[in-house]
């Protein structure tokens, strides 16, 4: 058995969770939904959620504590939602916020315009940084990589964009001599 498969999962005041056979849906403050992957069975138990193996494979241990994560990330996201802050670094580096759309000048000959999925939320500060929220942890995450991969930080300045607890390691220029 999984030990993260094991642990219950709370479910807090204002999330409704609809078990029907084997999708699970959970609703808060945006509504989620997950199809239960191979030898796993969800059960709800007063406000706790327990997910259990329905058979003694060696892939139902994986897929047991890989639909727990899921769910709990999906409990959790409704209930508080998911955030990740992108900084952009460099000299004349901008972004600008209009409805859904996000442009960005990164250096280039041309501005990038970026459309947001429908359920994400994205704000631009004025210090150059860039806060994506959304209830589904993947795609806040996938949105934040795709927006990074558009101008990575380069190893020389640190210019580009990148996550705002990441830590950048500078190489040393040409020494000359």
């Amino acid at each position: 058995m999984s030990r993260i498969g094991k642990k219950p999962i709370d479910v807090p005041a204002g999330v409704k969770v609809t078990i029907s056979g084997n999708v699970v849906t959970v609703e808060g403050k945006g509504k989620l939904s997950f199809t239960l992957p191979p030898h796993t069975a969800v059960a709800q138990e007063g406000n706790q959620l327990l997910v259990s193996q329905t058979d003694e494979v060696r892939e139902a241990s994986a897929m047991h504590g890989l639909a727990r994560s899921i769910i709990n990330n999906m409990v959790v996201g409704v209930s508080q939602g998911f955030k990740k802050e992108l900084a952009i670094v460099g000299v004349g580096y901008k972004a600008t916020l209009s409805g859904q759309k996000l442009t960005l000048s990164l250096g280039f000959s041309h501005q990038i315009v970026y459309d947001l999925p429908a359920t994400i939320k994205a704000t631009v500060t004025p210090e150059n940084q860039i806060i994506i929220e959304g209830c589904d942890k993947q795609l806040v995450g996938e949105v934040a990589a795709e927006i990074r991969r558009f101008r990575p930080p380069e190893p020389y300045k640190g210019k580009g964009i990148r996550y705002v607890d990441e830590r950048i390691i500078l190489k040393e220029g040409k020494s000359v001599g």
